[in-house]
């Protein structure tokens, strides 16, 4: 069994264990709330119960972050925040910290460790385009290494393998962040009349007209799309947004046994290391209920009935999911294809450099 005490401010839960030699020790790990202390404790009392409790037993870094990923990683992180956390630690924090003892690691040594990385070669994505200036690794990604070291030493806090956090008073390379570009509301209305692809033009209006990210486009069906008679009267037509469109690695899809994914895709390639799956949105904030402009709504009652009209020429081979959005064949459309051709656009008419998150915030100049 395992018991809670309060200890000042915080709470810990005290348990007993059995240490490699077989003696019995006593563990105590801790917890900022009772409500923390408690569910941990269930935890522990399941695990003794079913023979798997796990002891952190850590003296490298490589070893807390294995302990890390294993006991907080798998359940906190979504899909995508797993997928690149993983890769930050393998490409980033393994190879160059992960041998030192914890008992090394103070502010200082991080701080070290954050000016070598500026000068270190950035890992090759294979799936991504190289952008100009990330020859080495960018204070962007050497913040988001930061954001994992100090949550990985809190939950060593926790577990009382360390006595406080040296990435709390560490200093990071600062970041300047590139402001994005944004098109006026006239540059905006000329693109989408001269726009001759069909699918951006769709995509632009969702976005910018309902604050929609691209995953939300690509991943709406039409179960959550109303535009019935009666809301066509009243100009209630509306979306219901409620999942969305993501290409994941295979592996980390493994690793979180399948963690909200609603549908996975079948892929035509056996060999491929990614899958399109349909996912809850990360936060239940992003569930909601959107209303569409009328211009909008008839827009989409005459794509869905080109639409429509597609599935009955092509018969069997139309493979339908539902989608919006879908390929002629009903596969989902790529985010890829929708940027490729936004870009297309941008050069053929010489319009200024924009990306197509940027569509999203117009809801809030209209």
């Amino acid at each position: 069994m395992a018991s809670i005490r309060k200890r000042g401010k915080s709470y810990s839960v005290i348990y007993d264990y059995r240490d490699s030699e077989g003696k019995i020790k006593q563990k105590w790990e801790t917890y900022k709330t009772r409500s923390e202390a408690r569910k941990r404790q269930k935890e522990i009392e399941y695990n003794k119960e079913i023979g798997k409790l796990m002891i952190p037993r850590c003296d490298t870094i490589g070893d807390l972050l294995k302990e890390y990923v294993e006991l907080y990683g798998r359940d906190k992180w979504a899909l995508s925040t797993y997928e690149s956390n993983i890769a930050k630690i393998n490409n980033y924090i393994l190879p160059m910290i992960g041998k030192v003892r914890l008992t090394e690691v103070n502010a200082r040594f991080l701080e070290r460790y954050y000016k070598d990385l500026l000068v270190t070669p950035s890992v090759t994505n294979p799936y991504r385009k190289r952008k100009e200036g990330d020859d080495h690794v960018t204070t962007s990604t050497i913040r988001d290494i930061h954001k994992i070291l100090k949550s990985c030493f809190s939950q060593a806090v926790k577990w009382d393998l360390m006595e406080k956090n040296p990435a709390a008073h560490a200093t990071v390379p600062k970041h300047e962040g590139k402001e994005r570009g944004i098109w006026t509301a006239e540059v905006l209305m000329h693109a989408l009349e001269i726009c001759e692809d069909p699918v951006l033009k769709v995509a632009i209006n969702l976005s910018f007209a309902c604050s929609l990210r691209l995953g939300e486009i690509l991943g709406l069906t039409w179960d959550c799309v109303d535009l019935s008679e009666e809301a066509m009267k009243e100009n209630e037509c509306s979306l219901y947004i409620n999942k969305e469109l993501q290409r994941v690695n295979k592996q980390a899809l493994k690793a979180l046994d399948q963690k909200d994914v609603i549908f996975q895709f079948p892929e035509d390639r056996m060999t491929c290391k990614t899958a399109r799956v349909l996912k809850k949105p990360k936060t239940t904030s992003s569930i909601r209920k959107v209303f569409l402009p009328r211009s909008v709504a008839e827009m989409l009652v005459s794509w869905k009935e080109d639409q429509e009209e597609l599935k009955e020429i092509l018969g069997e081979e139309y493979r339908d999911y539902n989608l919006v959005l879908a390929t002629s064949f009903g596969m989902p459309q790529s985010g890829s294809y929708i940027r490729k051709k936004l870009k297309q656009l941008i050069k053929d008419h010489d319009l200024p450099e924009v990306v197509f998150h940027s569509f999203r915030h117009y809801v809030e100049c209209f």
